[in-house]
């Protein structure tokens, strides 16, 4: 594989060029971006998939919505619909897509909406819910709305500085692309990350001059779903372990540490389950031998298979930040106010 990306370097060169003359339009004012009076928080990242998206937005919901009306707006991946849909009850993982879903049925007391035209997306918000501040998801690179203040994820161990553009490398656009960062995150890092290990990234990022905050991902403790079962109880069952996201180690990592007996069937990221898919899941459960067994899978991963498996379970991920959280939220809610 590595190899064979060496071979596409030519192309990523030619992808250098052509993101690069797009972002110098945007800059130069050739193509158009709109802004809104309402703040729009953009959050996203240079490289493909992975970086604990979902989790941040959570985050910032739980930051936000007692204080200020919320809304948040996603183009739907993989979606079926199209145009703009604000979510309700009666839509489907295939209607809406899968992170969507989980924001609205995670968060009772906000507006969630997608739509693949960010701009006519908002507008339509801003005109049919008042919002007092929008949350634009996986948007980064979406340029023809101009944001109001920019979030940029980068994994810790994958930082976008490391990194080269696709198809060589992971990224969506140049590095040069962190200069429209407010805040730049460095994600799913360990809970005891070094100070010195905070010292080198951070001097990997000191040219784009953003403060920069490190945080890591904490798993729920106990699952949710068909089944409330504690943690530290897991390794008493066999469990078949359903991921269709794009980065599962650290939720095997979680899962090896707490010896848990795990079968793991994994699927690309965003995954839509096909009939046949569903048999055998449910097949490799029947098979286990155990008395005590368990469906797990992520939360995002239960919004599109809940309805088609009747015994499902699923482990629940929040942000959290290793210092300095109190400064990040002061300087996000200074900006809304």
């Amino acid at each position: 594989m590595k190899f064979l990306r060496f071979l596409l370097f030519p192309f990523a060169i030619i992808y250098d060029v052509v993101t690069s003359i797009r972002n110098f339009f945007f800059e130069a004012g050739f193509f158009k971006q709109t802004s809104f009076k309402v703040p729009v928080i953009v959050v996203g990242n240079l490289s493909v998939g992975g970086t604990g998206k979902t989790p941040q937005i959570e985050y910032l919901i739980r930051l936000l919505k007692d204080r200020f009306k919320t809304v948040v707006l996603s183009r739907g991946y993989k979606r079926k619909t199209e145009g703009f849909v604000l979510l309700n009850s009666t839509h489907s993982a295939e209607d809406v897509g899968d992170e969507p879903l989980q924001y609205f049925k995670k968060f009772d007391s906000i507006d969630v909406a997608v739509d693949a035209n960010r701009v006519q997306g908002i507008t339509k918000l801003i005109a049919d819910k008042s919002p007092e501040v929008i949350l634009l998801d996986d948007a980064y690179q979406h340029r023809k709305v101009k944001g109001s203040f920019y979030i940029l994820l980068t994994k810790f161990d994958d930082l976008f500085t490391d990194d080269f553009l696709l198809p060589t490398g992971n990224l969506r656009e140049s590095r040069r692309g962190a200069k429209r960062a407010d805040v730049i995150l460095v994600t799913k890092c360990p809970v005891n990350l070094s100070e010195s290990s905070k010292n080198k990234i951070e001097e990997k990022l000191r040219k784009y001059d953003k403060e920069v905050f490190f945080t890591s991902i904490s798993y729920d403790d106990k699952t949710a779903g068909s089944e409330a079962i504690l943690i530290d109880d897991l390794k008493k069952y066999e469990v078949l372990l359903i991921t269709g996201i794009a980065n599962p180690t650290p939720l095997l990592s979680f899962l090896k540490e707490k010896e848990v007996n795990f079968k793991h069937l994994k699927f690309p990221d965003h995954h839509h389950f096909t009939d046949n898919e569903i048999a055998v899941i449910k097949q490799e459960f029947i098979d286990l031998k155990s008395s005590k067994k368990l469906v797990l899978t992520t939360e995002k991963d239960y919004v599109r298979l809940e309805s088609r498996l009747e015994q499902l379970s699923f482990l629940g991920i929040q942000t959290s930040f290793l210092a300095q959280e109190e400064i990040f939220k002061a300087i996000l809610k200074n900006h809304i106010q």
